[in-house]
């Protein structure tokens, strides 16, 4: 059953790939923070440069000081927006939901023409799903849990094979 909520991202960094062998308690099979592209962190200066620009008759420090604030602001912000996608413990995190792994069925990666339909025409409206727009690739995972209403969660990822890998079944 769906635990916690994915609205905002979670703490920690970084990513490690796995492949769903065997791993030690406690470490993580797939860890990643869908961070935004390389274009979408073009937003914080492009911004911080406006804002620079109607600051300007306040003076040069002013602008600099809301340059630099406003960089920061945006930088912060998309830090912020950035969940992390784990597969640990037993469990799928997506943000800040988690499901436990034993309640999963099949999970098979996407990207390019493949998500954009699994985020769109072929999206089930009762799907748990974890979006982001800077990520092309989702990784859909069925649910087998029958109390649980969504029937597979969709979570956006820049690694859907990795992903997927890592949430198929231990032998």
């Amino acid at each position: 059953m769906v635990r916690g909520s994915s609205t905002d991202g979670t703490d920690g960094t970084g990513s490690t790939g796995g492949t769903g062998g065997g791993t030690a308690p406690g470490a993580a099979a797939y860890r990643e923070r869908v961070l935004p592209s390389a274009g979408s962190w073009v937003a914080a200066p492009a911004l911080a440069a406006l804002a620079g620009l109607a600051a300007g008759p306040l003076g040069v420090g002013v602008v600099a000081v809301v340059v630099v604030v406003v960089a920061g602001v945006v930088a912060a912000v998309l830090l912020a927006w950035s969940p992390v996608v784990e597969v640990a413990d037993g469990e799928l995190r997506a943000g800040r939901a988690r499901i436990p792994l034993a309640e999963l069925g099949a999970a098979t990666g996407y990207d390019g023409e493949d998500a954009r339909q699994q985020r769109g025409p072929a999206l089930d409206a009762r799907a748990h799903v974890l979006m982001r727009g800077w990520a092309d690739g989702v990784v859909r995972v069925e649910v087998t849990d029958p109390d649980d209403p969504a029937p597979y969660w969709l979570v956006s990822t820049h690694r859907p094979r990795r992903l997927a890998a890592a949430l198929q079944p231990r032998g």
